[in-house]
């Protein structure tokens, strides 16, 4: 007999063929991109700026974790579409070693994970899994092209918004290129200060929770994007701190600067976004949840 849902399609692949049709994917998936996967994992180790990367495929664990309620309904695999994406899998693989740009290689990961997913459970299974795969894509490195593209700007603007806050606060600061002069203290805002580390990390952890949280959509969208002006201003806040520290003992400021500082952007930011949601809590209704102040019977 074929146990049936109610509302749902009966599931006509066993459940036993379906996970040993996963297994056997997932290892040759893990030999294809065993070279890659060591190299993003390099990354993450020894470079600052995508430690959180680390982060990233447990998060996505737990979303499918999270999402299981939607691996219902009819698991036949769907051949053609899974088939399509591995092509396009291989495919950037071939591009990514014939330029070089081993960017292109890491991203191949997402459509041979969603490949899977269709030759394995159909439609379902890319129901289910489809926001994990979606979100790997923030363990993956920006290009350098992007990455110094970015960093001008970012240090432009820390820079400039720290200064400005240090002379709001009184302190004699001038803005000279990437430099602060702060009476005889010079405070430089190197690429490693521009708030890029920051930035991608919280807008990683944002996307996250706008995941995960059962708001309307204008919400987690000002969510996702608010990432974006509250690390800059926790980057400048840092700087503006850092400044007024020189002023009075050098050599905590110097500490404070390059190592523990880091440290406090995130709780920092975190804040911010409480404060963010509070609004937003008072300001959106949710008309699912809203009742109306009259009913006319």
């Amino acid at each position: 007999m074929t146990q049936t849902v109610p509302g749902n399609k009966p599931n006509l692949v066993p459940i036993g063929t379906v996970l040993a049709g996963a297994c056997a994917l997932a290892v040759v998936a893990l030999w294809a991109f065993w070279p890659t996967l060591a190299e993003l994992g390099q990354k993450w180790i020894h470079d600052p700026q995508y430690s959180h990367g680390i982060l990233v495929p447990l998060f996505a664990a737990y979303m499918l974790w999270v999402r299981r309620e939607h691996l219902r309904g009819d698991l036949s695999p769907a051949v053609l579409a899974g088939g399509g994406c591995l092509l396009l899998a291989g495919a950037s693989r071939v591009v990514s070693g014939v330029l070089c740009f081993t960017w292109i290689d890491a991203m191949a990961i997402l459509p041979c994970l969603i490949g899977m997913a269709l030759l394995v459970g159909g439609r379902a299974a890319f129901r289910w899994c489809w926001p994990a795969v979606a979100f790997l894509f923030f363990m993956i490195p920006l290009p350098y092209s992007i990455e110094i593209a970015l960093g001008g700007p970012l240090q432009r603007v820390a820079t400039l918004g720290s200064a400005f806050m240090l002379q709001a606060l009184g302190q004699p600061a001038v803005a000279e290129g990437n430099t602060i002069m702060l009476n005889d203290v010079k405070l430089g805002i190197v690429e490693a200060c521009s708030g890029l580390r920051m930035l991608v990390t919280f807008f990683t952890f944002s996307t996250g929770m706008a995941m995960l949280i059962r708001k309307p959509w204008l919400e987690k969208m000002c969510i996702v994007l608010s990432a974006i002006p509250i690390a800059l201003l926790t980057n400048i806040i840092r700087i503006t701190a850092t400044g007024i520290m020189y002023q009075n003992h050098r050599e905590f400021a110097h500490v404070f600067f390059h190592d523990l500082a880091g440290w406090f952007m995130m709780p920092v930011c975190l804040g911010f976004l409480g404060i963010e949601l509070w609004i937003l809590n008072k300001l959106i209704i949710d008309g699912r949840q809203a009742k109306p102040l009259l009913a006319l019977r």
